[in-house]
């Protein structure tokens, strides 16, 4: 009776698999799972006609299957779960003694029974090997730097103006990381609703200065807390206008401002109120000036300590027009780009203008709009920004001593269509191109253009960072700019050229919709991560069947093998896609040792583009689930529906690992060492109930930032697990983690407490597009 069982379920089994198995075949992909259906078709037939000749077989269809395997993709342990998990189950029952003892009058089959153990014993010794890892050191000298990060304080987004994500201190080191505790916790309070968007993050890094820790949450409250122990000194805690229909509910972090000394109180028109000032840029496009001591509005700041960002932008829809990253602080300026909804409408988009104000009087210094390069004159009071312009959402960074302000602009709505645009306007020069300014006057000065005629979503999505480095021999002021493609371009600073080799490679230019024009190269940094092409044998899931799924999909799909390939109405696969291998988390640099630390993302998607007609413009359109696109492109010619590349499960497509961290040697541009970073536990899984309890080390998504410090550990959160981990800078061994309450997809910051301790500090609150486990917190950490 049993084996009768047995035959049916296989017979089941295969029959699917010849189904879907047959249809991959004749879009030209592999032949293995349609005769693999076939040969556990046959053997379900011998089972149930009661013929030991099934167990011989199935024994030669584990090695068929495991020789395949092995052809296809080496020994990559994670990769052999979709191929050989399924199979292997049916092995090892078919060994069982009541399924033999039936067929052969004995409790072990010899062919099949040595079979499954040898399996067996591949299996746990593959558990012990990743060909993945490229081991390595990098041995530059700790050496005294001009382009140093921060010290005992952490007085801005990435540690000081220069972006670095670096510290000096270096108590922690990584001899004794492993010896860090939780010094203190706080709950912010701050939680999400039902009716709060879907993207909200809480990605704060918090900023030490004045004796205090200042950080902001997804609501833009500021909390102002006591360094050493977590208590808190003061909350600015602004009305919320929670709306679902927001695209970002986030608050990356808060700007300080020091206008205690002789020379900045000079500087001012008239003494200050607030002699130290809290910025905080918000996602209701306001600028807020905080006193720093007491958390309560510079009342001489704007109006009652409040610009209107909306000022000269014209008519701006509901929710079009946000902030959610840290106010550059510069000098006596505060300094602010802008977010706009993306692929919502096609036009009437609120400009990607930058913005400097006067950090006593809120008063406009100086204005640069793409649209109009030249003309950095404050805008006249009735006059309206053009709208429709490059963004730059990403934090800036400023270099105080040669003044100079780095913007990285992205794309301009509509994202993924460009039938509309003038390839002869300033609003496609500054598309994607990092831009150099006079800090004084914003004043242009160079761009360097990291995308051509974007098509994609490439943003420029990073804070750039400063770093003098000794590229072979020659030492040179640069500029290091993070991409979604995976470019790493390293630029001297003054002048906007390469340091490390940009070659312009050929890419499609064929295909697409309708009267879209493709750029006919793209550049490409010698210091890259872009992810290796696609083939069907990357394809990944967890079962035989989610992986044909997937194969099926890549022959569907149009994919040219490059990150470049056009967008289509029956749909394309864009890897990397819109999400990036880089994003707002940006890279760390260590200058004293010219090295840097990145966590490159590998993650594909699917892009169709839907055509509008005049009838449909201002129609909205939904997914199965019923849930918006909200990249409908109102009154455009297409609409856009991007989806993860994953399979019914939710499964990614592509196998692992899909985050990895890096160390690169900058006087050389080698990457030294790599390694995966993030397991499985605490994944939010639709094929279980709740998440995932088991961490397999597979490399997960990693979205927040890197800390580096002089102690040679690399602290980073970030991962879909909730864990914090610190790393060897030098060989990227893994030395620590602790399991947080939340996802801590942040960028963590360090400082010297007054109790002479070095402090390390991360929030943990989730992020919402991730799925991440949802919090409150921010935690502290010291030796113990």
């Amino acid at each position: 009776m049993v084996n009768k069982l047995t035959s049916i379920v296989m017979a089941i089994v295969a029959v699917a698999m010849l189904y879907m198995g047959g249809k991959l075949l004749l879009l030209g992909g592999s032949a293995f799972y349609a005769l693999m259906a076939a040969g556990l078709l046959l053997a379900a037939i011998l089972l149930f006609l009661n013929k030991r000749s099934a167990l011989t077989l199935y024994a030669l269809l584990m090695w068929i299957t495991l020789f395949w395997t092995v052809w296809e993709v080496g020994f990559d342990k994670w990769q052999w779960i979709p191929r050989g998990d399924l199979f292997g189950l049916f092995g090892v029952w078919l060994a069982l003694p009541w399924v033999v003892r039936p067929l052969t009058q004995r409790k072990f089959h010899p062919f099949l029974g040595s079979t499954v153990v040898i399996m067996i014993a591949l299996v746990i010794g593959l558990c012990f090997y990743d060909p993945l890892p490229q081991q390595g050191t990098i041995t530059n000298a700790r050496a005294p730097s001009a382009s140093t990060g921060a010290g005992n304080d952490w007085t801005a987004y990435g540690g000081s103006t220069n972006g670095q994500r670096f510290s000096s201190l270096n108590q922690i080191t990584k001899d004794n990381v492993k010896n860090l505790e939780v010094a203190w916790t706080y709950h912010t309070g701050d939680l999400r609703k039902s009716d709060d968007a879907t993207e909200y993050t809480f990605e704060a890094t918090p900023l030490k200065a004045n004796g205090m820790l200042y950080f902001c949450t997804p609501h833009n409250e500021v909390h102002a807390l006591d360094p050493e122990t977590g208590a808190v000194k003061w909350k600015y805690a602004p009305p919320q206008d929670r709306s679902y229909m927001q695209q970002h509910q986030t608050c990356r972090g808060v700007g300080f401002y020091d206008g205690s000394s002789a020379a900045a109180e000079s500087s001012a028109s008239q003494p200050a109120i607030c002699r130290k000032r809290i910025f905080n840029a918000t996602t209701d496009a306001q600028l807020v000036a905080l006193d720093a001591d007491s958390g309560k509005p510079c009342a001489d700041f704007g109006q009652n300590g409040v610009v209107d960002l909306h000022a000269n932008m014209g008519e701006v829809r509901p929710h079009a027009l946000m902030q959610t990253s840290a106010p550059l602080v510069a000098g006596n300026l505060v300094i602010v780009g802008g977010s706009v909804m993306d692929n919502g409408f096609n036009r009437g988009n609120p400009s990607g203008v930058i913005r400097a104000y006067d950090v006593t009087t809120g008063r406009l210094v100086w204005n640069f709009d793409p649209a109009n390069p030249e003309q950095t004159q404050p805008i006249a009071a009735d006059a309206i920004y053009p709208q429709d312009t490059p963004v730059a959402w990403a934090t800036l960074s400023a270099d105080l001593k040669n003044g100079l302000v780095y913007v990285p602009f992205g794309n301009a709505s509509p994202d993924e269509v460009g039938i509309e645009r003038d390839p002869n306007s300033n609003t496609e020069k500054f598309r994607d191109a990092l831009v150099a300014l006079d800090l004084k006057t914003g004043a242009f000065k160079w761009r360097y253009q990291s995308a051509n005629h974007d098509l994609w979503d490439r943003d420029n999505p990073s804070q750039p960072s400063l770093v003098d480095i000794d590229y072979q021999g020659s030492q040179q002021p640069a500029v290091i700019l993070p991409t979604k493609t995976g470019n790493l371009f390293v630029l001297n600073r003054l002048t906007g050229q390469p340091i490390y080799p940009v070659n312009q490679v050929k890419v499609s230019t064929e295909g697409g919709v309708e009267g879209e024009k493709f750029a006919a190269t793209q550049p490409v940094s010698s210091l890259n991560f872009i992810p290796q092409p696609l083939t069907e044998k990357a394809m990944w899931g967890i079962t035989p069947f989610d992986q044909m799924s997937c194969r099926i999909d890549f022959h569907e799909l149009r994919y040219d093998g490059n990150p470049w390939t056009p967008a289509t109405e029956k749909g394309s696969l864009i890897f990397p896609g819109n999400f990036g291998v880089f994003n707002w988390g940006s890279v760390a640099v260590d200058p004293e040792r010219q090295l840097l630390i990145a966590a490159p993302v590998r993650l594909a998607y699917k892009y169709n583009l839907i055509k509008r007609t005049p009838s449909t413009e201002t129609e909205r359109l939904f997914t199965k689930d019923g849930s918006p696109y909200w990249n409908e492109n109102f009154h455009g010619d297409y609409a856009i529906h991007i989806q993860q590349f994953s399979s019914a499960l939710g499964i990614p497509c592509i196998a692992p690992p899909w985050g990895r961290m890096v160390g690169v040697d900058l006087k050389t541009g080698k990457t030294e060492w790599l390694r995966r970073v993030g397991n499985t536990k605490n994944l939010n899984t639709t094929f279980l109930p709740g998440r995932f309890p088991i961490g397999f080390p597979m490399g997960m998504v990693a979205h927040g930032g890197p800390l580096v410090t002089a102690g040679d550990v690399v602290f980073h959160g970030a991962t879909a697990d909730n864990f914090f981990r610190a790393y060897d800078s030098t060989t990227g061994a893994l030395l620590w983690q602790t399991e947080l309450s939340a996802g801590a997809q942040a960028t963590p910051s360090t400082f010297m407490g007054k109790d002479g301790k070095q402090y390390v500090v991360i929030a943990a609150g989730g992020h919402g597009s991730m799925g991440t486990q949802s919090g409150d917190s921010v935690v502290a950490f010291r030796l113990k």
